[in-house]
């Protein structure tokens, strides 16, 4: 196990199994020394953990807590892109999509799931560029979505 799922384990975390593409693309994709994730939704044993818009029938903090497993998602498909999550030696870019009503602008707070997840698990090497943003609606009726970009030894 790798030093990255040693402290997941601490914080009583683990790793899914890859998520299953909906369409036609791959979960991760290495190019030179970044790898790319597709976007993750929040998938729990292949169901969506909520559904909805975050400011309507989500509540930010429950949104946040999706943004997490959307993280665990999306380093499940690193992982099984490189190999070894130890190899990750900076988190560059997230993104975070937030269904929401056009009125809520509270989508950094939540996409603050998935940054201070990684926080947590990378340290500094975790500090990323970042945009989250509100969508009308997201695959499955999905509330937060999740993409990664990290750089790898």
């Amino acid at each position: 196990m790798s030093r990255c799922e040693d402290r997941l384990a601490a914080l009583g975390l683990s790793l899914p199994p890859v998520a299953t593409p909906l369409a036609a693309y791959v979960p991760a994709v290495q190019t030179g020394s970044l790898v790319f994730t597709a976007g993750q939704l929040p998938l729990v044993d292949g169901v969506i953990a909520y559904t909805g818009k975050v400011d309507v029938e989500v509540t930010v903090e429950q949104g946040y807590e999706l943004a997490r497993i959307c993280v665990l998602n999306a380093l499940a498909a690193v992982k099984a892109e490189i190999g070894d999550l130890d190899r990750i030696t900076r988190v560059v870019r997230v993104v975070g999509y937030v269904a929401s009503s056009p009125a809520f602008t509270g989508q950094p707070q939540v996409v603050n799931g998935a940054s201070e997840l990684l926080g947590e698990l990378f340290g500094e090497s975790a500090k990323h560029a970042r945009s989250s943003v509100g969508m009308a609606v997201l695959p499955m009726d999905a509330s937060v979505e999740i993409e990664l970009i990290v750089e790898v030894e």
